[in-house]
């Protein structure tokens, strides 16, 4: 098929054309993504969902030009062709799912059951799972040693940025976003670098930054505050909690300026305590110097590693999304 043709068409098309093979052929299901980060992400999901009687074939939006992004593969549903069980869409949440049907394009999202979503921001929250952030150490350093309670670093660094998420969110849905953009948001809630000795002293700045923001909302807006608080449960039916809120804001600088801030000098230290073995153990330098050649060649880069981390199945979103697309396909 013309891959003009086959970008352009319809899921009727599609599902008519599945006639033309065996009936003993397993179903191929279209599935649009956003961008090539996305395909191998897609594809470790969809994989598991492969059966005797469906497989999957992931597309990026268009086959004839380089633009991408999530309107890019959702522009069938705004030309008013419809997804459906052989054509569907797979993207980032980003704020649309906590939008829920505050806009347009939300409402679509959110309504149509052939667009599937990862409810966290984006795919790289799913690569910062927090269970999951120890096995990424260890197979960026060959060395299962723990050092830090990934969990619980998290688990705090949420509950410190909650309260002020919810204003974010909440100037979102009220299209205000530029009173109080992601942007602003972010600037509020990165980390500085990390000391493993000292590692609640993390939090400190963090913690400023956000009291003087919060301070500065709260005097400025003191008759949304009341609103704000009622967006608590709210966000709390969709998953959101105070534990669990860095799921939720915006993925590539949640892994940036959050996650690979701890895990950098994480990996550092147990690369050096791995190589200070080798060091003790080696007989002859040759044989320290061989070692310590075959363990660097054996190890892999961390972002590398993070980005392909798909450690991640407990997580009660994905498992959500796991069940939406079993039970719609």
């Amino acid at each position: 098929m013309d891959k003009r043709l086959q970008n352009n068409v319809n899921t009727e098309y599609w599902g008519a054309a599945q006639h033309l093979y065996s009936r003993h052929a397993r179903r191929k299901i279209i599935a649009y993504v956003e961008s090539y980060e996305d395909v191998a992400f897609w594809h470790g999901i969809l994989n598991r969902l492969e059966n005797e009687t469906r497989t999957f074939q992931i597309m990026l939006p268009n086959a004839d030009a380089l633009s991408k992004g999530k309107k890019m593969a959702l522009m069938s549903v705004f030309r008013n062709i419809s997804f459906g069980s052989n054509m569907i869409a797979c993207v980032d949440s980003d704020y649309d799912y906590l939008m829920q049907h505050a806009s347009i394009f939300s409402h679509r999202m959110n309504s149509d059951p052939y667009i599937f979503q990862t409810y966290t921001y984006a795919i790289e929250n799913y690569h910062c799972y927090a269970e999951s952030l120890q096995g990424v150490c260890t197979d960026a350093t060959l060395n299962d040693k723990r050092i830090v309670d990934f969990s619980l670093f998290l688990k705090t660094y949420s509950e410190i940025i909650y309260p002020l998420f919810l204003w974010n969110v909440f100037f979102y849905r009220e299209h205000r976003e530029k009173e109080f953009s992601i942007t602003d948001f972010n600037d509020c809630v990165g980390l500085g670098e990390v000391d493993l000795n000292n590692i609640d002293g993390a939090f400190n700045s963090v913690r400023a930054r956000v009291d003087d923001k919060l301070q500065y909302l709260c005097y400025n807006y003191q008759m949304l505050t009341q609103k704000v608080r009622g967006l608590v449960d709210d966000l709390s039916q969709l998953g959101v909690r105070p534990d669990n809120t860095y799921l939720f804001v915006q993925g590539h600088y949640l892994m940036n300026a959050v996650v690979m801030k701890l895990l950098i000098p994480v990996c550092t230290q147990l690369r050096r305590e791995r190589e200070n073995e080798i060091k003790r153990l080696a007989r002859t330098e040759e044989q320290f110097n061989n070692e310590l050649q075959a363990y660097h060649n054996s190890i892999c880069p961390l972002d590398i590693v993070i980005h392909r981390n798909m450690n991640f199945y407990d997580l009660f979103l994905y498992k959500k999304l796991l069940n939406q697309l079993d039970e719609k396909l």
